[in-house]
C-alpha cells in the first residue's frame, strides 16, 4: 500500500476529543467580528492574520502561546458571535471528515458585553446545533459534544461544574480546567471535583503539558480525572532501555486505560516536544497506553485532524490501522453514553477503515 495522502485522510471518519473554540477561529471571521466590536488585531487581511497567529504561538512558551487568546476570546463577547463561531466550528470540523468532536470553551471569559454564562452557553450550544444541521445537510454528519472549562488561575471552578452539570441534557457532556499550570495545580480546583464526582459527570483535566508528574498525578489520585487533557509528559515517568521500563504513575496510567489528549503540533509549538517526529507519541503508542490524536487550537496551530494524522503517517509510517486505532481510542474515550459511542465505532468509524484496509 502506498503513502496515504492527505486528501486521503480527510474523507476518513476521526474522532475528535481536545479542541479549543476560542483557539479554532477561521482569520475571516475575526477579522469581521473585530471591525464590528473595534477591537485592534495585528492584520485586517485574513491570510496575514492566519499566519500571525501561527507564528506568534510558535515560541515555545505556553504562557506566549496563551497570549494570542487575547484577540479571538475579544470577538466573543456577544450571543451573535458565539453561534456564529460555534455554528463554524462544527462546519469546518465536518468538512474534514470529523465524525465526533468534544469542543471546550470557558464561559468566563465571554462576560464583557453583559451576556450572563448561561446564556454564554445557549449561544454555543444552539451555533453548534445549527452548525451540526447544515453539516448533516451537507452530506459529512456531525455529533459535537460540549466540554465546559474552568480558568485554572481564577476562582469560578465550582459556578462552571455547576453549569455544567445545569446543561448536561443539552449538549455539555464534561468539564475541564484549563490555562497556565506552573503555580496553579489542579489541587485548587478539588471542591468543583468532588462536586462533578457526585453528580456522575464527567471531566478531563489539563495537566502533564508544560508542568511535569506532579500535575499528572494530581489530576488522577487527587482530582480523579477520566482523562488527561495533553498529559505528554508522562514520558518523565518512563526510562529508556530496551523494553523501556514504565515508573509507578505511568504504569498506572496506562493499566487503568486512562486515555492521553495528545495535541503533537500544539505540543512542539509550546515546547513540549521538540518535533513531530521526536514527539512521545511514538513511544506511548508502542507501549499501547491510550493514545488519542487532537488538534488543541487550529487557529494558532495552522492545524486540523487531517493535518495532525498525516503529519503523523509522515514521521512514523503510520497506515491506515493506526490511524484507525487512534480514532476507535478516541471514540472509546469520548463523554457521551457508552450506546452512542459503540454506535460511531460500529457503523461509521469501523466500515469506513475496513474499506481501507482491504484496498477497496
Amino acid at each position: 500500500m502506498g503513502a496515504i495522502s492527505h486528501e486521503d485522510i480527510v474523507q476518513a471518519p476521526k474522532a475528535l476529543l481536545h479542541d479549543h473554540l476560542d483557539g479554532g477561529l477561521r482569520p475571516a471571521t475575526v477579522v469581521e467580528l473585530a471591525a464590528e466590536v473595534g477591537h485592534e488585531l495585528p492584520s485586517t487581511d485574513p491570510q496575514t492574520l492566519g499566519r500571525w497567529f501561527v507564528e506568534a504561538a510558535d515560541s515555545g512558551s505556553l504562557e506566549r502561546y496563551l497570549e494570542t487568546f487575547a484577540h479571538t476570546v475579544a470577538v466573543m463577547q456577544t450571543r451573535a458571535a458565539l453561534h456564529r463561531v460555534a455554528a463554524e466550528c462544527a462546519k469546518d470540523l465536518a468538512a474534514d471528515g470529523v465524525v465526533y468532536a468534544e469542543v471546550r470553551f470557558a464561559p468566563e471569559q465571554h462576560l464583557e458585553r453583559d451576556l450572563t454564562l448561561d446564556e454564554v452557553v445557549e449561544a454555543v450550544l444552539a451555533g453548534f446545533a445549527e452548525g451540526s444541521a447544515a453539516a448533516a445537510a451537507a452530506g459529512t454528519p456531525i455529533r459535537v459534544g460540549t466540554l465546559l472549562t474552568a480558568m485554572r488561575h481564577a476562582a469560578r471552578s465550582q459556578e462552571i461544574a455547576e453549569l455544567a452539570v445545569r446543561h448536561r441534557d443539552a449538549g455539555v457532556v464534561g468539564f475541564d480546567i484549563a490555562g497556565a499550570e506552573a503555580g496553579f495545580p489542579p489541587t485548587r480546583h478539588l471542591d468543583a471535583f468532588e462536586y462533578l464526582q457526585r453528580e456522575n459527570f464527567h471531566f478531563t483535566i489539563h495537566a502533564g503539558e508544560a508542568f511535569g508528574l506532579p500535575s499528572i498525578w494530581q489530576a488522577i489520585q487527587w482530582c480523579g480525572a477520566d482523562r488527561l487533557g495533553h498529559g505528554v509528559r508522562i514520558v518523565d515517568d518512563i526510562t529508556p532501555g530496551e523494553p523501556p521500563v514504565l515508573g509507578r504513575l505511568a504504569a498506572y496510567v496506562r493499566d487503568k486505560r486512562i486515555p492521553l489528549e495528545l495535541c503533537p503540533s500544539s505540543n512542539v509549538q509550546t515546547g513540549a516536544a521538540p518535533s513531530i517526529a521526536e514527539h512521545p507519541i511514538g513511544l506511548l503508542r508502542d507501549l499501547r497506553f491510550r493514545v488519542t490524536v487532537n488538534t488543541d487550537n487550529r487557529l494558532m496551530s495552522g492545524t486540523s485532524m487531517s493535518r495532525e494524522m498525516a503529519l503523523l503517517t509522515e514521521a512514523f509510517g503510520y497506515g491506515w490501522r493506526e490511524l484507525q486505532w487512534f480514532t476507535i481510542n478516541a471514540m472509546k474515550s469520548a463523554f457521551i453514553p457508552f450506546d452512542e459511542r459503540l454506535r460511531i465505532i460500529d457503523e461509521v468509524i469501523k466500515p469506513a477503515y475496513a474499506k481501507r484496509l482491504s484496498g477497496s
